[in-house]
């Protein structure tokens, strides 16, 4: 008694398969989505922060007031990296307001809600 059987998947285990896939994918993907999202907002929050103890340096090596207003060229040296420009923010690549040296840098991606938009989810 010989069985001749051929090696083989059937359309429903192949079915099964992909739906487990799908499945996965489903659930995966946003939350992979949420925290590129989340790590951006991160950097960006990193970067103000670099910014704003750049503007404190620049305030103190010079001799500034507090209502003194740095530029991005006097900024550069006080960033950190050697030969670099001012740091754009990761969400939009939209620059950032530097504002007097009492008042803390502002993303303009934060003014229009996006940030907030991020963390909320």
């Amino acid at each position: 008694m010989k069985i001749n059987r051929k090696g083989g998947f059937t359309l429903v285990e192949i079915m099964i398969v992909v739906a487990i896939i799908g499945l996965l994918a489903a659930i995966a993907i946003p939350n992979f989505v949420k925290a590129r999202q989340t790590s951006q907002t991160n950097a960006c929050i990193n970067n103000l922060r670099i910014v704003d103890a750049a503007k404190q340096q620049w305030a103190l090596e010079k001799g500034q007031l507090s209502t003194a207003s740095p530029g991005t060229s006097d900024l550069t040296p006080y960033l950190g990296r050697a030969g670099t420009a001012m740091p754009n923010c990761p969400l939009g690549g939209a620059g950032y307001t530097i504002g007097a040296i009492t008042v803390a840098p502002v993303c303009i991606n934060y003014s229009t809600n996006r940030h907030a938009a991020v963390l909320a989810q």
